[in-house]
């Protein structure tokens, strides 16, 4: 019975979850029932284009992402995929008839990974940013508003922006770990070795008007989803408040983390927050 596989399939994309992002999969778990595996869905097919790109280098990784592409357009036509995450990833796209180009634009900036290593222009930059996270927060944003095409339209401005402040942060967090190992730099106009207090705020400035942005979207969410985006938002906001007490010369060679007690007693405050209604 089909109905079997994609149990498994929805159990595959759960554990993906769980593995590759504790952050994200305690965020996700604060979600509705009713919406949760939706998410894992997303994340475990954006999760598995990312590896791709970024960790498979002892493969032809531009055979393997095109063989994923070729998979997936085949799911999403065919309602099926022996490909497990994919299987559970095409069930979500039906079911909330989710943009097509929301996932071409995600490939994009992914097939970029494969051979650009700098954005030198503000356009390039945020370009890449909306395909690699914008998009993703709004494929999650058809999911939290069911499918509400004039809910969706309404947050989808501060959802793009709280996927940005998300990838942003990123981009500053695995500075080293992306020119050492991938020989990238997103930033433009930002040399690495170069990188000093007054670049730094820069990038967090830019960062704290995409969060105050987002946030403002995350107030008007349904309640089935707005504690658990609200949990990613703080623990984002907590990488970044790391990020700006470490001096910028540490920031090039280390990568800041939260660690999980401070990851619990944020979701411990963040629920005393949203139970007093203080979003």
């Amino acid at each position: 019975m089909k109905a079997i596989f994609d149990n498994v399939s929805y159990d595959c994309s759960k554990t993906v979850t769980k593995t590759y992002s504790t952050s994200f999969s305690l965020a996700t778990k604060m979600l509705s029932k009713s919406i949760r595996q939706d998410i894992y869905n997303i994340y475990g097919f954006v999760r598995f284009a990312d590896e791709i790109v970024d960790s498979f280098h002892d493969f032809n990784k531009k055979e393997l992402f095109e063989k994923f592409e070729q998979d997936l357009e085949h799911s999403l036509t065919n309602k099926i995929s022996l490909n497990p995450i994919l299987n559970a990833f095409q069930h979500t796209f039906h079911q909330y008839n989710i943009d097509k180009g929301l996932v071409d634009s995600f490939m994009n900036s992914m097939r970029m990974d494969l051979h650009k290593s700098k954005y030198l222009t503000e356009e390039e930059y945020k370009a890449y940013i909306y395909g690699s996270a914008d998009v993703v927060g709004l494929m999650c944003l058809k999911v939290f508003v069911k499918g509400n095409n004039d809910k969706y339209n309404e947050l989808k401005d501060t959802a793009m922006s709280l996927g940005s402040a998300f990838q942003k942060v990123n981009f500053l967090r695995d500075l080293k770990a992306d020119y050492d190992d991938l020989n990238r730099t997103y930033f433009p106009n930002t040399d690495l070795t170069k990188l000093d207090e007054t670049s730094k705020h820069e990038i967090i400035n830019d960062i704290e008007k995409d969060f105050a942005k987002g946030l403002e979207g995350i107030k008007k969410l349904p309640m089935e989803a707005k504690f658990g985006v609200f949990m990613a938002y703080r623990y984002y906001r907590q990488l970044l408040k790391k990020l700006k007490r470490t001096p910028a010369l540490d920031i090039k060679n280390s990568r800041i983390r939260v660690p999980n007690y401070k990851k619990i007693e944020l979701l411990t405050r963040s629920y005393v927050k949203f139970q007093l209604n203080l979003l």
